[in-house]
């Protein structure tokens, strides 16, 4: 058995993604390799955040329990986790859908060769970030139909890299887009007029719904 450090679970809505707006389970997992200056769960980063240690069929147990059909692993950096792949295997003996949201910097090649393959959420930080170097470009030629390629911009600098990204990769060919804005630091009609502009067919715009539902500083949602 493997041990994993669960700052928080708990059952809401998914704010963003593929599934946004379905029921989720969320299971939070401690410690980040990054520090986005945007970042909205900081106290997450740290490998000695608050958490509690759970197994893998501990974690596949409480998922169980919720009778919640999605299942978001997200972090902190999920795949900084030694043993990621030993929870990814064992969830997937369950009739659920996995996605797995990571920050860009970390090999998802872990996720390969798991049936059924769970679905990544890949970010690309954008210049704002303070952490684009980072960046493991490599991750681009193992992207699926079932992943994703997230841009949270937060200026006119990340627009201009998010489209380079976008059209250097042909990543609307490969996955799917989405387009966030940095919360409170850019208008979200501007990511609209940036799309229509550049056309970009096959790109999502989408806002964090859970920070509209509920108090944006809110745990637990």
């Amino acid at each position: 058995m493997a041990l994993f450090r669960v700052a928080e679970k708990f059952v809401s809505i998914n704010g963003e993604g593929r599934k946004a707006g379905q029921p989720a389970v969320f299971i939070r997992l401690a410690g980040c390799n990054l520090s986005c200056s945007y970042c909205d769960t900081m106290w997450a980063n740290s490998p000695d955040a608050p958490h509690v240690l759970m197994t893998e069929e501990e974690i596949a147990e409480y998922i169980s329990g919720t009778g919640i059909k999605n299942v978001t692993l997200t972090g902190g950096e999920p795949l900084a986790h030694e043993n990621v792949r030993t929870l990814l295997e064992r969830l997937s003996r369950e009739e659920i859908f996995v996605e797995i949201e990571t920050n860009g910097s970390m090999d998802i090649s872990v996720c390969d060769d798991i049936s059924p393959r769970p679905s990544v959420t890949l970010d690309y930080k954008l210049p704002s970030s303070g952490m684009e170097k980072h960046m493991r470009l490599e991750n681009y030629e193992l992207l699926t139909g079932c992943d994703t390629v997230k841009f949270v911009a937060g200026s006119e600098e990340d627009f201009e890299r998010a489209l380079e990204i976008i059209n250097r990769y042909s990543l609307t060919e490969k996955c799917a887009v989405y387009f966030s804005p940095v919360f409170g630091k850019i208008e979200p009609r501007r990511i609209v007029d940036f799309m229509l502009e550049h056309k970009l067919n096959g790109v999502n715009m989408q806002l964090q719904l859970h920070k509209f539902i509920w108090d944006p500083e809110k745990r637990g949602v």
